[in-house]
């Protein structure tokens, strides 16, 4: 019989793995604290919250916090509207043409992000649309819908669709069959993909090259303070406060989908 328990050795190559991989993430964390205003003195000097203050007095610090979070906020709303309406469409009936309509939905973020920008700054460019804040919402939100399509999806295959003609069997119109018997289902998911959408668009850069125009979000921000050596402390608090935003959300949907097969009806 064997032991589920993993080996000494496995467990020191994965935690090895996950020190090596997390190991840069950890050094800019350790230099946004650093009283030592050159780039990277080691071991640091001491213990400052000296450049927190000195980001967030800076206009553009503040101006490219905003339009990041602005852009995030209506991406994601608008990913969400879409990729749950897209998975109601698909996820039960089967029609000629469901799975082009799949994978158009999943190709923007399929296809590398290079591609996907060249693709959207033509299609801007055809219509007559400059670059700015809308462009960047609709360019973040075609790979944004993909995120809460899946969840959404995955989450309405696992729910019995008895549990939907009980309802209106009972006398339920639609919109109280929805209310009361899908959305509690769908809830957590929707959540979770939410979540995921925001910090994807949160931290975006090649897509958001090709179209922001001269808008600045606060990944370009940080690809623009790579050409000035005298700000990378403010730089290392910035690049820390864009891991804070994007691996918190991603850690609260892992863990709002962690227990997603026991939703109400899967299994039944």
């Amino acid at each position: 019989m064997h032991s589920e328990k993993p080996s000494i050795g496995l467990r020191i190559a994965a935690w090895g793995g996950l020190l090596f991989l997390h190991f840069p993430i950890m050094i800019i964390f350790l230099y946004a604290f650093n009283t030592e205003e050159a780039a990277f003195s080691f071991p640091p000097k001491g213990f400052t919250l000296h450049w927190f203050s000195v980001a967030f007095a800076r206009d553009d610090v503040i101006e490219a916090i905003k339009l990041s979070l602005q852009v995030a906020a209506l991406a994601t709303l608008v990913a969400m509207l879409l990729g749950t309406l897209a998975a109601a469409a698909l996820y039960r009936r089967d029609f000629f043409g469901k799975d082009s309509v799949s994978l158009l939905l999943v190709l923007p973020i399929a296809l590398p992000g290079i591609v996907t920008g060249l693709a959207l700054l033509s299609a801007f460019n055809e219509v007559g649309l400059r670059p700015g804040l809308l462009t960047i919402v609709v360019s973040h939100a075609t790979f944004c819908v993909v995120i809460v399509y899946n969840n959404a999806i995955a989450r309405l295959r696992r729910t019995s669709h008895s549990l939907i003609e009980a309802s209106m069997d009972l006398g339920a119109d639609g919109w109280q069959t929805f209310r009361h018997v899908i959305l509690p289902n769908l809830g957590s998911a929707l959540l979770a993909g939410g979540m995921l959408a925001f910090a994807l668009s949160f931290d975006e850069i090649i897509v958001t090259t090709f179209t922001a125009g001269h808008e600045k979000t606060l990944p370009l921000w940080l690809l623009n303070q790579l050409s000035r050596p005298r700000d990378v402390p403010v730089t290392n608090v910035v690049a820390m406060l864009v891991m804070l935003v994007t691996m918190l959300p991603i850690l609260a949907a892992y863990y709002l989908t962690k227990g997603g097969e026991d939703v109400a009806g899967s299994g039944k």
